[in-house]
């Protein structure tokens, strides 16, 4: 069951401020949200087997195919500067 005390708490915690007036009112909602969930308890899952998604997923990742590259001289073609076949950049520190 779910208190006013509770309600300033939750509130405190999220860092919102409610009004004395919106108190009463969320411990209503709050309990009767609790209330749903005490209903669910109530159902019969005996044989109902557990499951972590609703929806099946598969894995869709393709097969790893080699494929040619170009080679490293096309590569470094449009590089502004090389040096033993690797691209040059200025220093940075």
């Amino acid at each position: 069951m779910i208190t006013r005390e509770d309600v300033e708490h939750i509130s405190w915690l999220a860092s919102i401020k409610i009004e004395d007036e919106e108190k009463d009112e969320l411990v209503e909602h709050f309990n009767s949200i609790l209330e749903y969930f005490h209903q669910l308890d109530e159902v019969d899952t005996e044989g109902v087997k557990p499951t972590y998604r609703v929806v099946d997923l598969a894995n869709i990742f393709r097969e790893d195919a080699a494929y040619e590259s170009l080679p490293q001289d096309q590569a470094l073609k449009n590089a502004p500067r090389t040096e033993n076949g690797y691209i040059k950049s200025p220093r940075i520190v």
